[in-house]
């Protein structure tokens, strides 16, 4: 059951489809919890007290673990690569959480789940035991908001199903479905900010098809533009675009490019000119354009919470549609700041201060500190305003939807560029409501080990919010990737739907046919493309039915108290579990199995072993070139044979592993169209 609280009038966020009754009218507060409302200090708060056993789901990108106490989280996207520890805030901002008291070891009549959403368009505060341990605090500086309460529609201790599933379906149908990407999405794309020419996609082309691994898509990254701005292309660099797409489109491999938020200030640059003619670009509260530095140097930002600058930019897109293009990357659009002309101003003023000064331990570090303090600033964040329905607002009450609406520009520009053809869309910044339009990649992360774990650990957090189509940088953007942790990050990577190897200008290149005994990188990655109809089923059952593809091994198994705090294995569809390595050097790892299952291993392009391996804990060797993941009992999966991209997949011939006896619903479509679920077929295999 779902409830609705309206405290003031709420900024329309569009996250929420379904239309419900308001209990605030009945004077009824959320059952579970306090509410505090502080008219004075302008602030909602909501307190509840946690049980010692209590674990907290949710806020789709955060850091740290799948149960967030013990942490404070701050709902606000952020331009931030350096992803450690400490930080609070990411690229997205997803304010949904679920407050869960597992089954007690006796019984299950203490077991309790609720789901809260707040649906606010600026900064909240989550904190989850941080402050006190047992107290979770969510702090709004607002009192106008809308919150939703979600309770289980089936008893608790009823087993055949989830009580954590149940509330996930039901907030996912109160947002909506999510976005589906075509198929060929679902293969691997290789990406790298630093290809500037045509000559290094064709390397890059050429690279992987001589070492035989299979490839789907190239990125562009910044490069590929004409001085950075957005709906061009650099001839000198790119002299045959349009036939470059067409000739890599035919071996199977598309060309996705990036745009970016930031539109470079330039005379007779059309779009630039455009946007400042009919007032699409954001405000200062004088009037004039905002001007912010970013890669093109000063830009403005279109005003995307304007419905009309909306289908403005959006429209825009069809210029490289038009070109051969079928996918896109928006980047950079929490918005990211370099500087604004305000900004920079300051900081001159304070440097001539302190010019030929003597600087001491204080005033050095302020000094050092100068430019930095300056990029991503709330002043800046607060210097600029949105033309929206509900009139003018200033930037930092709706922060977090800047990054959802552009990409809303583009999905709902598609309609009508490709009314019959799914476009592949994805995006950095994000808030709950666009996942009805793209998916998102997890940013800018590191080539650390302690990544490939917070990797794993954000899938089923981002599906709960309603972002399906994930991934992360696989190997690391930042900092350089070393062979192992490229193997053993791919042997992730291999499973998520967003299947990408993307490094930062300035690293170590990281392609794979790069590293020595490449055939060990060909070999997980033909085991992707053998797995991929299952995968594309899978997603499609998630999407279609408004549940998970990820899942923590507590939302199919909460009887079993083991299963409450493994944070490193997960359960993909309704048949794998997987547990990847995920630190240096390992030669295997230890798993718990909930149930019975097959552990089945891929070596050298093939299944070297399925063996049937009985419930508890065992020690699971893996070497650097193989993969190793778990079917449950009665249970099989399809795999189709090895091909070179997914124009090739064959869905006349399969492989099943796992369960001889078992069955399996398989879904297919033609990997393009707009209405999967009527054109969309199921087909019940048995594995003989």
């Amino acid at each position: 059951m779902i409830q609705m609280y309206k405290f003031g009038t709420a900024i329309k966020t569009d996250a929420v489809v379904a239309k419900l009754e308001n209990s605030a009218k009945k004077n009824v507060l959320p059952k579970h919890g306090s509410t505090h409302i502080t008219k004075e200090k302008n602030t909602f708060e909501w307190t509840y007290t946690l049980k010692d056993t209590d674990i907290v789901y949710g806020l789709g990108e955060a850091n740290r673990g799948i149960n967030k106490r013990g942490w404070i989280y701050k709902s606000w996207c952020t331009d931030d690569f350096y992803h450690t520890e400490e930080k609070e805030s990411l690229y997205g901002a997803h304010n949904f959480i679920i407050v869960y008291t597992p089954p007690c070891s006796q019984n299950n009549c203490c077991e309790t789940a609720f789901g809260l959403f707040f649906d606010f368009p600026g900064k909240i505060t989550f904190d989850i035991g941080y402050t006190k341990q047992n107290t979770l605090h969510i702090t709004v500086t607002d009192l106008n908001l809308d919150v939703y309460e979600i309770t289980a529609d089936k008893p608790l201790n009823d087993t055949s199903s989830s009580a954590l599933i149940d509330i996930v379906t039901q907030f996912r149908q109160l947002i909506g479905q999510s976005y589906i990407p075509p198929r060929w999405a679902f293969g691997l794309g290789q990406s790298r900010w630093g290809y500037k020419t045509e000559a290094d996609i064709r390397r890059v082309y050429e690279g992987y098809k001589n070492a035989d691994i299979p490839l789907d898509a190239i990125y562009l990254d910044i490069d590929y533009m004409v001085d950075y701005k957005d709906f061009t292309i650099d001839t000198t660099k790119f002299p045959h675009f349009k036939e470059l797409v067409s000739e890599l489109k035919k071996d199977g491999v598309r060309l996705v490019p990036i745009i970016d938020a930031g539109v470079k200030i330039e005379k007779g640059y059309d779009v630039y000119e455009e946007g400042k003619e009919r007032g699409f670009f954001c405000k200062r509260k004088d009037g004039t354009d905002f001007a912010a530095g970013v890669w093109p140097g000063r830009t403005h930002f279109p005003d995307f919470l304007n419905p009309k600058a909306r289908q403005w930019f959006g429209e825009k897109y069809k210029v490289l549609v038009d070109e051969g293009i079928e996918g896109f990357w928006n980047d950079m659009n929490e918005p990211a700041i370099f500087y604004s002309d305000e900004g920079l101003a300051e900081v001159f003023t304070k440097i001539k201060k302190i010019d030929k000064k003597n600087l001491n331990i204080q005033t050095f570090f302020e000094a050092k500190d100068l430019f930095n303090t300056i990029s991503n600033s709330m002043d800046d964040y607060k210097r600029f305003y949105h033309n929206t329905p509900e009139g003018i607002i200033r930037h930092d009450k709706v922060h977090n939807l800047y990054g959802y609406n552009m990409t809303r520009a583009a999905g709902d520009a598609f309609k009508e560029i490709s009314p019959h053809k799914r476009l592949l869309l994805f995006s950095r910044a994000s808030s709950i409501g666009m996942h009805r339009y793209g998916g998102i990649w997890t940013g800018d992360n590191q080539s650390w080990w302690q990544h490939i774990l917070l990797n794993l650990k954000m899938l089923p957090s981002l599906n709960m919010c309603g972002f399906l189509y994930v991934g992360a940088d696989t190997g690391g953007f930042g900092a350089n990737a070393t062979r192992d942790i490229l193997l053993r990050w791919l042997a992730l990577s291999i499973f998520t739907p967003l299947f990408r190897n993307h490094a930062a200008l300035g690293t170590r290149n990281q392609e794979f046919y790069l590293f020595e005994q490449t055939e060990d990188f060909k070999s997980i990655v033909q085991l992707r493309y053998r797995l991929i109809p299952y995968l594309y089923s899978e997603f499609m059952k998630a999407a279609l039915n408004n549940t998970m593809m990820f899942r923590p091994l507590n939302f199919q198994y909460p009887e079993d108290n083991r299963t409450h705090d493994i944070e490193d294995q997960l359960l993909l569809g309704n048949e794998i579990m997987i547990a990847p390595i995920y630190t240096q050097n390992a030669k295997g790892r230890y798993v718990y199995l909930p149930e019975n299952m097959t552990k089945v291993v891929w070596h050298d392009g093939t299944i070297v072993l399925q063996e049937k391996i009985t419930k508890g804990d065992h020690y699971i060797p893996c070497t650097l070139n193989q993969v190793v993941f778990f079917i449950k009992e009665n249970h099989t999966i399809p795999l189709t044979p090895a091909c070179t991209n997914t124009d090739q997949l064959n869905y006349n011939t399969f492989e099943l592993i796992g369960s001889k006896g078992a069955t399996y619903e398989l879904y297919t479509d033609d990997g393009y169209t707009t209405n999967p679920k009527t054109d969309g077929t199921f087909e019940l295999l048995t594995y003989k």
